[in-house]
């Protein structure tokens, strides 16, 4: 029988399974320093044909946002995505208790549009009142989106120039971007999301892992004490392109 349901619904899967089991006696170093770690980061990289990325795990997808989109904003930042996005509706206000409002705009069919995100950077750009709002400091996307729906290369690409035009980075949630990947509708690569980015993760909870996402910043672009537990380590997203 098929579940339609939920996509937590079904557990590890067996191949993965009987990994953690063959290799359950091996003693390893902690916190990140061990051979599984550093082999399956080397694997993402060359899967993202990204060989200077760098790349954290994290534990579920409300903790990447959240934890990715603090560590990337000045205080007086938000973030802008579509109505429809997670951290807009069903994350219970993770990204927003760090202090980063969320700024919402109207979707089409699920997705942020270029041209909407561009006019929304734009009229704050000659808002003279700027000083006193909230900065736009990100563009975050879902792929696939909460609908389902798919970004194509080229409204991808689009976003990512506005946000290069505009000098802020493009988060890409990938929860279920192995759904998104291998769909039919799709014309992204993995390589092709990778280089349209500033940060993305790969989702493993939703497609057979035990649990994790990984964080990948393609470019070796990871904010200074990114993996500090700390929420505020005053090193944010650099402005300068450095």
């Amino acid at each position: 029988m098929l579940y339609f349901d939920t996509d937590y619904n079904n557990g590890l899967h067996p191949a993965l399974l009987q990994h953690l089991a063959d290799t359950n006696d091996e003693r390893t170093e902690g916190y990140g320093f061990d051979t599984f770690t550093h082999n399956a980061k080397e694997k993402i990289r060359e899967a993202c044909g990204c060989p200077y990325a760098d790349i954290f795990l994290l534990v579920g997808g409300t903790q990447t946002n959240s934890t990715v989109i603090s560590a990337m904003l000045h205080p007086v930042e938000g973030v802008v995505c579509a109505d429809t996005a997670h951290i807009n509706v069903h994350e219970a206000g993770a990204v927003e208790y760090t202090g980063h409002k969320v700024i919402a705009l109207p979707n089409d069919d699920g997705r942020l549009r270029a041209d909407d995100l561009d006019r929304c950077l734009t009229s704050f750009a000659n808002e003279p009142t700027a000083d006193h709002c909230v900065r736009p400091g990100m563009a975050y996307i879902s792929f696939p989106t909460e609908l389902g729906t798919i970004y194509t290369a080229a409204e991808l690409n689009a976003i990512y120039q506005v946000c290069q035009n505009h000098h802020i980075p493009l988060f890409i949630d990938g929860a279920r971007l192995g759904y998104g990947l291998t769909s039919e509708a799709s014309d992204i690569s993995l390589p092709f999301l990778a280089r349209h980015c500033d940060v993305f993760y790969i989702g493993g909870t939703k497609v057979g892992a035990l649990c994790g996402e990984a964080v990948v910043f393609p470019k070796g672009n990871a904010p200074r004490f990114f993996s500090v537990p700390s929420s505020n380590t005053g090193h944010c997203w650099p402005r300068d392109g450095s």
